[in-house]
């Protein structure tokens, strides 16, 4: 037992698994959710209310799910049978929510690789065609060529392992990230341009309509909208419910304070995301106008953003190619940790080795890749339910996945926690080594009571109860 512990704890330090924890966290849902959500609720009170949220609610599930991963040595599919046997099919849960974004989450990697390629060739301007986009992803061969480049880096990361792979990639990589964010952030201040209609606009006045809260027009029912979605984007951001940090609090030495290192994990993620939105909503706002701020999601990056690019001319392509490679990071970064979470249940549930579960899982993985893909030409089907109106199969994952599965999970591990094997679980693996948990009481109330009662709230409005 001891050997198996040991071999799990191979984070060289508390940097390693707060970068490659943090590397997780910051993903797509951060550059292309946050700002629309921001600028959709009200700006600063949108941003107000997501910090309380991340500071109680999105702080209780990531303590319980690191804490659950160091204390259990194992990965989300076999770490909840061991808190308590009958607890089993929450880990299935937790698996399965991993194994469905991973494949889409690779196809849309492949869509930043092919923007970032065409900036980089200085054809920017041919991705300001509306329908450059739709003729690139209905493609046979381009969509699957880039995803198998972003696939592929997936794999050679996840393959050489916990330390010389994530741990070195996560060094890396998030550093640079975190300084190409503050580049296009502080650059946006000083934008300025003029339409055709003669109306000015300022970088500074982006920043205004993003940091002041807004309460125009604020109902009860719409003040709860706005809880709901800062509560849902908490799961993209944090990468909770998901089995990532239960996978990578597995490999997290025992001697390491774990609190201290999920409040760097808190500290880093919500710094990135507001500065997302500083890269984005300023220069939305000051060459496509208020109309701009009001995608989210693939239409945001690879629609608006290019028009963006554009017309702030020669350097314009120079920022664009930054852009993309920022989105690359933090998509890559975050895939690793999703597929890792794949291999790490392998390995635990049937003892496979690291190099025949990440062959496996990744070629599975890839296979549905293309699945998606097909799904914008060949594979089109009508669908039509709840929140999903389209034909493609990346909607109807991507649906099932975070506003279904994701918020069943996390009601259950609260139950788990709260009230079967109890908070005094997760508080002592917090307090192994002597550590003080300064918000105990906090969390004791949030995982028993208030956060389960978000949360089923939150899976309500997921069907338009809300």
């Amino acid at each position: 037992m001891e050997n198996q512990i040991k071999k799990r704890n191979t984070f060289s330090n508390s940097l390693g698994f707060v970068l490659a924890a943090a590397g997780s966290a910051v993903g797509l849902g951060n550059i292309w959710r946050f700002p629309y959500l921001a600028a959709k609720n009200g700006g600063g009170l949108f941003i107000l209310i997501y910090i309380v949220f991340a500071l109680t609610f999105g702080f209780t599930l990531l303590v319980s799910e690191v804490a659950i991963g160091r204390k259990t040595q194992e990965s989300p599919l076999t770490a909840y049978k061991k808190i308590n046997s009958k607890w089993g099919f929450l880990g299935i849960f937790s698996y399965v929510v991993p194994f469905i974004i991973y494949p889409y989450y690779c196809v849309i990697g492949g869509w930043v690789i092919k923007y970032m390629v065409t900036f980089i060739s200085f054809q920017g301007k041919a991705a300001t065609d509306p329908g450059f986009f739709g003729g690139f992803i209905s493609g046979y061969w381009q969509p699957i060529l880039f995803t198998i480049i972003f696939a592929a880096l997936c794999f050679i990361v996840v393959y050489k392992g916990v330390e010389k792979g994530i741990e070195k990639v996560s060094r890396i990589l998030m550093p640079v990230l975190a300084v190409l964010v503050i580049f296009i952030s502080l650059y946006s201040i000083f934008l300025k341009h003029t339409d055709a209609d003669g109306i000015t606009r300022t970088g500074l006045q982006g920043w205004a309509i993003y940091f002041k809260p807004s309460f125009e027009g604020i109902t009860f029912g719409g003040f709860l909208k706005i809880c709901l979605d800062a509560i849902g984007q908490l799961f993209y951001s944090l990468s909770i419910a998901m089995g990532i940090m239960i996978a990578y609090g597995s490999y997290m030495k025992k001697d390491e304070n774990l609190i201290k290192s999920v409040n760097k994990i808190e500290i880093f993620d919500t710094g990135i995301a507001l500065l997302a939105g500083l890269m984005i909503i300023p220069a939305v706002f000051v060459f496509v106008g208020p109309s701009g701020l009001e995608k989210a999601g693939p239409g945001l990056i690879f629609n608006i953003l290019p028009v963006v690019f554009d017309s702030m001319g020669v350097f314009g392509s120079i920022i664009g190619i930054i852009f993309f490679v920022t989105v690359l990071f933090a998509a890559l970064t975050s895939a690793v940790s999703i597929l890792e979470a794949i291999v790490s249940s392998m390995m635990d549930k049937y003892g496979w080795s690291r190099k025949k579960a990440t062959i496996v899982m990744a070629a599975a993985g890839f296979i549905i890749s293309v699945i998606v893909c097909l799904g914008y030409n060949v594979l089109v089907f009508s669908v039509s339910f709840a929140t999903v109106k389209g034909g493609q199969i990346l909607d109807i994952l991507d649906y099932v996945s975070n506003n279904f599965l994701m918020p069943i999970i996390g009601i259950l591990t609260c139950i788990l926690i709260g009230w079967v094997a109890k908070p005094k679980y997760v508080i002592d693996e917090v307090k192994l080594n002597g550590e003080k948990f300064g918000r105990e009481k906090l969390y004791i109330v949030m995982i028993k009571w208030v956060t389960p009662i978000l949360l089923v709230f939150l899976l309500l409005s997921s069907f338009g109860l809300f």
